[in-house]
Parts: structure tokens; C-alpha cells; sequence
């Protein structure tokens, strides 16, 4: 009996392992899933004296340069989590564009691309939504939990932060954010 329950252990240790050995294997179980979680799409906003610092977050982007946001001191600092199979990221991706053509240089605005495998498709959303901002591929979603315990989910997507120029949190969005939002927020953080 005891023979049986061992093999039988290792067994399924074997499967789990072997289910869990590739990239693909997590995107063919996703079938059918949304992978993503809708938020309210309602802003929290944070007084001057209530923000956290935000982490250093940094990575490759799609194009393949380096970004860091210690980079970034001085500026307000806008960060996308956003990945290219989420509808609602879809929806949002016009506002997005839009808004960061009207703010031009005065405000940094960042994608961060999570649970995309591959950054094919990634690179065909930019594309397609004419995004004109950098988005760093992030497809563990490493960057992304180093935001875990502050004011953005880990596993909301898509969260907006809006960062005031001493690198604090100063507003968020757990869902979905209009262009009008999107101004206010930005206004908020100057």
C-alpha cells in the first residue's frame, strides 16, 4: 500500500512539473479565461501627505531599450499596466494615446506589459493603438510585484498610477480610465 501511495505521489509531482515546464503550456490553459480581473475604474487619490513612494521599478521595454524610473525624478510619471490579450486595456488604449499626445513631454507616461509570453503580440497592440509612449515587457510580472502591498493590485489589469514628482503615488485606477480621467489625474499630481 504504501509502495502505491508513493508512486501515486510521485506521480503527480511529475505531472504538475511537466504541466508547468513551458510558457505555451500557461497560454493553452488560459483558454477560455479572461486573465483579467475589472476593477471599478473609480480614481483613488492620495493627499500630499499620504503617498507612498513608489519602487524602482525598471526593465527592457518592447523595443528593446533599457528604462528605469530613477530616471525619471522631477517629472510626473504615468504607468499603464496593461497586457495586449485584456479587453478592457483595448478599450482604454485610444484615451491612453490620446492623452499622451495632448501632455506631450511634460509628463512621462510608461507601459508596463504583463503576462504576455511573447512580446509579438505586445508589439502589435502598440502598433495598432499608435501608442507613442514605451511599455516595458514584463511577462512574469516581476516589475509589477514590486508594487505588492502599496496602492496597486497585482492582479488587476488594467491599474493606472499616476507618480508626482518627488516619486510618490499620488492617484490610481483599478480598471478601466477615460482621457478626461486620465488629465484630472495627471493635473492632480502637478
Amino acid at each position: 500500500m504504501g509502495f502505491i501511495r508513493t508512486a501515486s505521489v510521485a506521480a503527480v509531482v511529475v505531472m504538475a512539473a511537466t504541466a508547468c515546464s513551458s510558457g505555451q503550456d500557461a497560454q493553452d490553459s488560459r483558454q477560455g479565461q479572461t486573465g483579467f480581473v475589472s476593477g471599478s475604474g473609480r480614481v483613488s487619490s492620495f493627499a500630499p501627505a499620504d503617498r507612498e513612494k513608489a519602487p524602482d521599478f525598471k526593465g527592457t521595454t518592447l523595443d528593446g531599450k533599457q528604462w528605469n524610473f530613477s530616471d525619471q525624478a522631477g517629472k510626473v510619471v504615468v504607468l499603464n499596466v496593461w497586457g495586449s490579450w485584456c479587453p478592457p486595456c483595448r478599450k482604454e488604449a485610444p484615451d491612453f494615446t490620446a492623452a499622451a499626445k495632448e501632455l506631450g513631454s511634460s509628463v512621462q507616461f510608461i507601459g508596463l506589459n504583463t503576462r504576455d509570453l511573447d512580446p509579438a503580440p505586445a508589439k502589435k497592440f502598440v502598433e495598432a493603438f499608435e501608442v507613442p509612449y514605451p511599455s516595458i515587457f514584463d511577462p512574469a510580472g516581476k516589475q509589477l510585484l514590486l508594487f505588492r502591498g502599496q496602492k496597486i493590485s497585482t492582479v488587476s489589469i488594467p491599474a493606472t498610477l499616476v507618480i508626482d514628482k518627488q516619486g510618490k503615488v499620488a492617484s490610481r485606477v483599478v480598471g478601466e480610465v477615460s482621457k478626461t480621467t486620465l488629465l484630472e489625474m495627471v493635473k492632480d499630481a502637478s
